[in-house]
């Protein structure tokens, strides 16, 4: 099938802050992000609405662009309180094993709470929250091409599974053995 265009990418992602200054402080500091733009509006480009706010964009590599909004006129931002902390999170790439430790170590040395690394399958991960109650992720693949391709072909099956019984289908359970958890 054919569709009638093609994406290129994300442009950006723009969630909510608490404060704008102490977001972009904490993007660039604790995970080494660029600053690149800000917009600030007292009505709403897109609705006309009048909402004052203030838009940051930090450039996390690769060309890939996460933004924020501060809403100072808008009631306190909150949390879905039907969806566990955990699920929702943005999830950044870093090269390897010793990079995603070296971050862990820095993190921690300034004082955040790292969860982590946990076993992924294809790769290992360290969880913590920003200044904003968002949770993070920082990831590193560990998988192999073999592996990658074999979870595409039972991606489908797993999907037609779950929808048939929301149960967590067994396509993929080899993901769950990590190798440097098993003792001789």
């Amino acid at each position: 099938m054919t569709h009638p265009f093609e994406l290129k990418r994300i442009h950006h992602a723009a969630y909510r802050c608490k404060d704008a200054k102490t977001t972009v402080d904490f993007y660039r500091d604790m995970l080494g992000m660029r600053y690149t733009t800000a917009f600030a509006e007292d009505h709403v480009p897109s609705t006309g609405a009048y909402d004052p706010y203030m838009h940051v964009f930090l450039d996390c590599g690769g060309g890939n662009v996460i933004a924020f909004f501060e809403l100072p006129n808008q009631p306190e931002m909150g949390k879905d309180p039907n969806t566990p902390e955990w699920v929702q999170h943005i999830a950044f790439e870093v090269a390897d094993l010793d990079t995603l430790m070296a971050a862990k170590a820095h993190l921690e040395s300034r004082g955040i709470e790292v969860l982590g690394p946990t076993f992924h399958g294809i790769f290992r991960s360290i969880y913590f929250f920003d200044p904003n109650g968002h949770r993070l992720e920082l990831a590193c693949n560990i998988g192999t091409a073999e592996q990658y391709a074999e979870l595409e072909r039972v991606a489908p099956l797993m999907l037609d599974e779950w929808s048939r019984t929301k149960k967590a289908p067994g396509h993929a359970q080899w993901l769950h053995v990590d190798p440097g958890s098993l003792v001789e």
